[in-house]
């Protein structure tokens, strides 16, 4: 291979080199906004590659990350098994999700098509490719008490994940987190766009309490875990954060721009609080350390000899003050999504 090497200008021969020998990871769901944040933090040690089915977000994926895209649907076994043929990564980050809690309650087999069976097909392809490892991307829907279809859909895929790292040399790991603010399927990208129409916003829920996470955060704990991974295989890693009622967020939100917000029928499936561990799984959770900060990890191959002994759920973690919700809200409404 390297002897065709000296056919090319010494800056490619350096790049083709340095490729050559970074691991390579493949992130589905990679043209989404998790996906493409992830993508611009790791290309620096990584060879990443994006997969997806979305092709009018591809070109702006392409745009901002200059990584590769290949056509990726995990609801189907033969598109996951011919990217992994056509990348050989060594690392997936699955990140392809249907997000939304009442579409999903309206339309669930579009939600059990890409979280169970996608899922499952991307567990069966890794384990079949001996792929090194897979992260998996969760949410506080996840956790008990689950109220609808999407979080149990994704409490699916951790059990799914979890289990499979006991019978494979694959390592499987999750991240599990709440609401990544100005993400594809949160609430705030619905807000904005509700609010340029007639500075109007609809809301279903003024007193939920919802986790609120940045996108740097959300990088972040996927990065720990990319870190960590043969540490964490068969568990599941989070981190506390700050939550806010939506009445609180909707007030900072109208003191700074304007509008007013109008109350709704409830949606279904919605619930108060969420959890980010709940009652069920304290006894399998403990906190650990990585890089001087404490972290929740959830085991259920094991009872932890030093449990947490109470839930953390959007009730009982910090409240995120005016300036924190200001700073939040200015990412999107500033034009930095």
């Amino acid at each position: 291979m390297f002897i065709f090497l000296f056919l090319y200008p010494i800056e490619s021969v350096i790049k083709l080199i340095v490729d050559y020998k970074m691991k390579r990871i493949l992130i589905t769901g990679g043209t989404g906004f998790l996906g493409i944040n992830l993508a611009k933090k790791l290309k620096s040690k990584f060879k990443v590659i994006l997969g997806a089915r979305n092709n009018k977000q591809n070109f702006k994926a392409k745009r901002v990350t200059n990584c590769q895209i290949i056509p990726l649907d995990v609801a189907n076994i033969n598109s996951v098994r011919d990217a992994v043929n056509i990348v050989k990564p060594n690392i997936i980050i699955h990140a392809a999700a249907t997000k939304f809690v009442d579409l999903s309650e309206k339309f669930p087999f579009e939600c059990i098509d890409c979280n169970i069976l996608g899922s499952s097909n991307v567990a069966r392809v890794a384990i079949d490719k001996k792929i090194e490892s897979v992260i998996g991307i969760s949410t506080d829907k996840a956790s008990p008490p689950i109220k609808n279809i999407y979080g149990m859909s994704k409490s699916i895929m951790e059990k799914t994940f979890v289990s499979s790292a006991q019978s494979s040399k694959t390592n499987f790991l999750c991240v599990r987190y709440g609401n990544v603010a100005w993400s594809t399927g949160s609430v705030l990208p619905i807000w904005k766009e509700m609010f340029e129409k007639n500075k109007i916003i609809y809301t279903t829920g003024p007193y939920m309490r919802r986790f609120f996470f940045s996108v740097e955060e959300a990088v972040n704990l996927v990065t720990v875990s990319l870190n960590n991974r043969k540490k964490l295989n068969g568990k599941i890693l989070s981190v506390n954060m700050g939550s806010a009622r939506m009445i609180d967020i909707l007030k900072c939100w109208i003191s700074k721009y304007g509008g007013k917000y109008k109350i709704i029928n409830q949606r279904k499936g919605d619930r108060l609080d969420e959890y980010l561990i709940g009652n069920e799984e304290l006894k399998f959770a403990y906190k650990q350390i990585f890089h001087g900060k404490n972290y929740f990890v959830i085991d259920f191959n094991k009872s932890s000899k030093k449990p947490l002994k109470k839930i953390i759920s959007s009730s009982n973690t910090k409240k995120l003050s005016k300036k924190e919700i200001l700073k939040i809200l200015s990412f999107g409404l500033n034009g930095e999504e």
